[in-house]
């Protein structure tokens, strides 16, 4: 009777000890919203895969103040219900510190007014249409907006192609793909570059040779894209299909290397903006595309490295403030933490810049950055000068 007692007792401790290790290992829970299948699982992977470099480097070098990271990753599969439900399981049950994601711009204007009203950081990190941040004091991303990323793509494509005038085609159901369309129209203005064809689409559509032969025939120097690349691949395609070999104006959803596996050899010619650059040369880049590649056997994109930096960025803020049991106080302490971060990272310097409301009133945090100007040509992503 003895024995049995004694054994029960020691695979009592036992168990107790493997919980309380499993605890010790994972003690501040980050949520992960992002799109894992359907249309934008193309960015939400890479956006996953950025988080979880950045957080198995930071638990192998000692984690935040000791305690180790734990992702709790959830697929909100690009959908607006999807992200809305996701983001209430992720604060509310799953009781995360912050949230990162959604991957679109338009789940994020459905599901980050969830996070505002729990108080709970929303962090962005592939949202760049007009008006997320302005939501709440708790919504930040480090995504540079398309506004501050569009006016310099086109100036380089004038600059290295001579464009004078330029058709345009955006998808017009779409949050993220109506602000760029919004946004290359002020800047094309801005510029007094005219237009000579305005066309649109939606998600799901898979033939354009319409639009393109309107476009053929008003004989555009280029044709600027609004467009998420499930769309803006096949269009590049048969628009060298029919004969329109001149440069694509392309906004933040064509920059990824994916593009070259969609498009294949008509992926030539595409203008595109962003603080990060597969060739950009510096330590800090050379050090994240080494490892990414290692670790997932796949070059990485944008996504992944603005996914990789906001971790990190994150990490910075949570080695600044003390948690305790109170989590409320917790998502307080980060909250107020959070803008003041600096950082060098994979995407190069970085801080926030205070976002306003419709009302003009201090609201949540963009990023502050300089993009960087490619071209792909041959298969790969150059940087223009």
């Amino acid at each position: 009777m003895r024995q049995k007692t004694f054994t029960a007792s020691l695979l009592a401790l036992a168990i107790a000890a493997t919980f309380s290790a499993g605890a010790s290992a994972a003690d501040i829970k980050i949520g992960v919203a992002e799109a894992l299948s359907g249309g934008a699982a193309q960015y939400g992977v890479s956006i996953r895969n950025g988080f979880q470099l950045a957080a198995d480097e930071i638990n192998a070098a000692g984690g935040v103040n000791g305690d180790k990271l734990q992702l709790i990753i959830e697929d909100e599969q690009g959908k607006k219900e999807e992200a809305i439900n996701v983001f209430k399981k992720l604060i509310f049950q799953d009781k995360v510190l912050m949230v990162f994601g959604p991957t679109l711009s338009n789940s994020a204007q459905a599901a980050d007014p969830i996070a505002q009203a729990a108080k709970t950081v929303a962090f962005g990190t592939s949202n760049t249409a007009d008006g997320i941040t302005s939501i709440g004091d708790h919504v930040f991303r480090n995504s540079v907006t398309e506004a501050d990323v569009l006016p310099e793509t086109i100036k380089m494509a004038v600059k290295k192609s001579g464009v004078k005038k330029v058709a345009v085609m955006y998808g017009n159901d779409d949050v993220f793909t109506k602000s760029g369309y919004d946004n290359f129209k002020k800047a094309l203005e801005d510029l007094k570059i005219p237009v000579t064809t305005t066309e649109t689409f939606a998600k799901g559509d898979v033939d354009f040779k319409a639009q393109l032969t309107k476009i053929k025939a008003g004989n555009p120097d280029a044709i600027v894209l609004s467009a998420l690349l499930a769309e803006g691949a096949p269009i590049m395609v048969q628009a060298r299909q029919i004969g329109l070999n001149m440069p694509f104006i392309g906004g933040n959803g064509m920059n990824s290397v994916k593009v070259f596996e969609l498009a294949k050899d008509k992926s030539d010619g595409l203008y595109v903006g962003s603080p990060w650059s597969i060739e950009n040369q510096s330590d800090a880049n050379r050090k994240f595309v080494v490892a990414y590649t290692a670790k997932f056997k796949t070059a990485p994109d944008q996504f992944a490295a603005q996914a990789y930096d906001a971790m990190n960025i994150a990490t910075q803020a949570l080695r600044k403030i003390k948690l305790g049991g109170d989590l409320a106080a917790n998502r307080t302490a980060l909250r107020e933490a959070l803008p003041a971060v600096k950082h060098v990272g994979a995407t190069g310097a970085f801080s926030f810049r205070r976002a306003t409301d419709k009302a003009g009133k201090p609201a949540g945090y963009d990023a502050q950055q300089t993009a960087i100007v490619s071209v792909t040509k041959g298969g790969k992503f150059s940087i223009e000068k």
